[in-house]
């Protein structure tokens, strides 16, 4: 459906009126502008006309936005910034072939980078813009095309393609385990055991698996993996670490696996992408290769 033009503004009378918006008067606007003042407030005013509603009320030499237009000023900027990333996007890769991913930091530097050198060598006409986020968000109040999620629940109104499930096991520093004998997995059982927040049971699980019952809470408490195989490959502690974290620090020396066997994890690693929007050749391409990455 096509909407009246009366209600697409031109992207200057836009940016003029966010940038009041924003820093408070038109002097400060025309500033960031390279405008007049004069014609900020006209393209103010004229923004006024088009949608037939007053937008600012005047306190003193200030400018305030009404409680609608603030409103009206978040989506405003929104799109301009969607209308900017694309253009830089476009300017970079002129031949298409932008994707902006949401990736887990650790997932991120540990599994996704060392690989990403294959999907730009297959994909040369693909630009790659890649972004941290730790929990589920709205596609629709982002700029992501897809990210990678972890989790047992599907990411709401989104697509999803299982990466792998998640196999977890024990591992400390060689020194640690020489200062620590362990010959069973419930010689664990006294040891300084390494948490991590998102995992709150992970210990729990891995003592029921061999048929023991986890000691209370102790050790260090981590919010994300990396800090935690740190800390484990100095000393401080035993960690429970998924495989593909896992086993590159075992034959680089710098971990050595415990007593016991890896368990399953608490969920699985997806790709996930908008529900109802037809996926860009970029993001296909990403998706083929990263399910023929997580596979081998």
């Amino acid at each position: 459906m096509t909407l009246p033009r009366r209600y697409i503004p031109s992207v200057s009378l836009l940016a003029a009126f966010e940038a009041v918006c924003r820093l408070g008067s038109t002097a400060a606007a025309a500033r960031e502008l390279s405008l007049t003042q004069g014609a900020v407030s006209r393209l103010v005013q004229n923004l006024e006309g088009q949608l037939g509603v007053q937008l600012f009320r005047r306190e003193g030499r200030r400018l305030m936005p009404t409680e609608a237009a603030q409103a009206y000023a978040r989506d405003v900027r929104k799109a301009l910034e969607l209308i900017a990333r694309a253009s830089l996007g476009l300017r970079a890769n002129p031949g298409g072939g932008v994707l902006n991913l949401a990736i887990l930091p650790t997932f991120g530097t540990r599994w996704l980078a060392p690989r990403l050198a294959g999907f730009l060598a297959e994909n040369p006409g693909v630009t790659l813009n890649l972004g941290t986020r730790l929990r589920p968000f709205d596609f629709a109040t982002e700029t992501f095309d897809a990210a990678i999620h972890f989790g047992t629940r599907p990411w709401p109104d989104a697509e999803q393609m299982l990466l792998f499930e998640e196999r977890i096991l024990a591992a400390c520093s060689d020194d640690f385990a020489r200062s620590h004998p362990m010959r069973r997995p419930e010689d664990l059982l006294e040891q300084s055991l390494l948490q991590l927040e998102s995992r709150p049971n992970a210990w729990t699980a891995w003592f029921a698996h061999h048929g023991l019952q986890a000691p209370a809470t102790r050790g260090i408490m981590f919010d994300q993996f990396a800090p935690m195989m740190q800390a484990a490959a100095h000393g401080v502690g035993i960690a429970l670490l998924p495989e593909f974290l896992a086993l590159p620090e075992i034959a680089e020396g710098r971990l050595i696996r415990t007593p016991g066997e890896a368990v399953s994890g608490v969920g699985a690693y997806y790709l996930v992408w908008p529900a109802g929007v037809t996926p860009s050749p970029a993001l296909v391409a990403f998706r083929d290769w990263i399910g023929r990455a997580a596979a081998q």
